[in-house]
């Protein structure tokens, strides 16, 4: 028997009834270990999961948004959106045109709370290998800070730049692209979608393993950032090749006489890139009705932004091509290889039209020019010092 006392009283328990006191605390002791137990694993596990998303993220983002060229001296902000040094990454499309979504559309430096150089991001649309690298090379020379690139290739192919070239480590995460379909408009919002999570870049230029710049870098640079206005060709084909490949289908998202047809080589700013890789209304129209038949890189950023945009756009784009040697019903442009070369047909693509620019007109109408074949980059750093401007 054992003693209780209870309002001064004196009373007694029996043993049984004791044990029922000692033994729940031996068990709690044993209890909240294992609970501690399983916590700590929990932990650890939920501490793996992040460590392996954060691998992902932090190849391509830091933090939501990344971007400010690293300076000597840096404050806080600079050093949260810096920029990776490397393009690869796992994040899948689906979760990249999300993240991109949400970037800044901000221009010039007014409305980011932290020094920022704005750059030009070239993004490279290619099925492999640049030919045409040694040129570029020589166009981006002494302008560190001012450019991003980024390339796409189909999925197997592996570059192999050195460290020391502008291409080392730029090739992004790609799929398959085919002529025409609307993979070749994935491969764009893939290539914009990278691009964006680097707060810098300003301007966003496609171009192909076939481009070439016709001026130097620091022209280029100037005349985007002094643009109004974003370069789309986007214009209104009565004809079989513009209207006669509308799908009815398309409705009520796009109407015929909404319908518009350019080239695929565009450039534009932050505003029209997050537009692009946003969108969710249009996309889904023409993956299901802009079928072959309906060349989907020609059309759907066009309609697009025709409709969204119109008042940004300045109808035209600034890469040269040349369709008089196919004919009207040409499927591809025209291909210049080492024999074309000359100082005469250069200057021609450089001066050789007028257009607008920002409601004046100028002979600067083409920053770039395509389709030079590998044969044509002898001749082309050759003449690039005298002609072009830069070498």
């Amino acid at each position: 028997m054992v003693e209780s006392v209870e309002d001064g009283k004196q009373a007694t328990l029996p043993a049984a009834q004791e044990q029922r006191r000692v033994l729940p605390a031996g068990m709690l002791k044993i209890f909240l270990a294992f609970l501690l137990l399983c916590v700590g694993v929990a932990l650890s596990a939920f501490g793996v999961f992040l460590a392996r998303h954060a691998v992902a993220v932090a190849a391509t983002a830091p933090a939501l948004f990344l971007g400010a060229a690293q300076e000597p001296e840096e404050g806080p902000m600079e050093r949260w959106t810096r920029a990776p040094s490397r393009a690869r990454h796992a994040i899948s499309d689906e979760e990249l045109l999300w993240l991109a979504s949400f970037a800044p559309r901000a221009r010039g430096q007014s409305g980011y709370p932290f020094r920022r150089v704005p750059k030009l991001a070239f993004m490279f649309l290619t099925h492999g290998p640049l030919p045409l690298a040694p040129l570029w090379e020589r166009f981006f020379r002494g302008n560190e800070g001012r450019y991003s690139i980024y390339v796409h290739t189909m999925p197997l192919y592996r570059a192999n730049f050195t460290s020391d070239s502008v291409f080392y480590r730029r090739q992004i995460p790609s799929k398959a692209v085919e002529w025409g379909q609307m993979s070749m408009c994935d491969a764009e919002r893939r290539l914009l979608a990278n691009a964006l999570l680097d707060v810098s870049n300003e301007w966003f230029v496609l171009v192909s393993e076939s481009c070439i710049p016709v001026f130097d870098f620091s022209t280029t640079y100037q005349y985007f950032q002094n643009s109004s206005q974003s370069f789309v060709m986007s214009i209104d084909d009565p004809g079989r090749d513009g209207r006669g490949r509308y799908n009815l289908g398309m409705s009520p998202e796009v109407e015929i006489y909404q319908w518009r047809k350019g080239w695929q080589w565009f450039q534009v700013d932050r505003e029209l890139a997050v537009a692009i890789v946003k969108d969710t209304l249009y996309y889904p129209k023409f993956e299901q009705f802009c079928r072959p038949g309906c060349y989907a890189d020609e059309h759907y950023i066009q309609t697009m932004l025709s409709i969204e945009n119109p008042g940004s756009l300045a109808n035209r784009t600034v890469t040269w091509v040349d369709w008089s040697r196919g004919g009207p019903n040409a499927a591809h442009p025209a291909t210049f290889g080492g024999g074309d070369i000359t100082e005469e047909f250069l200057r021609g693509v450089r001066e050789g039209e007028t257009c607008l620019y920002n409601g004046q007109n100028t002979t600067v109408c083409h920053l770039f020019a395509r389709k030079f074949a590998p044969s044509a980059l002898g001749p082309l750093l050759e003449l690039a010092p005298t002609v072009l401007g830069f070498g």
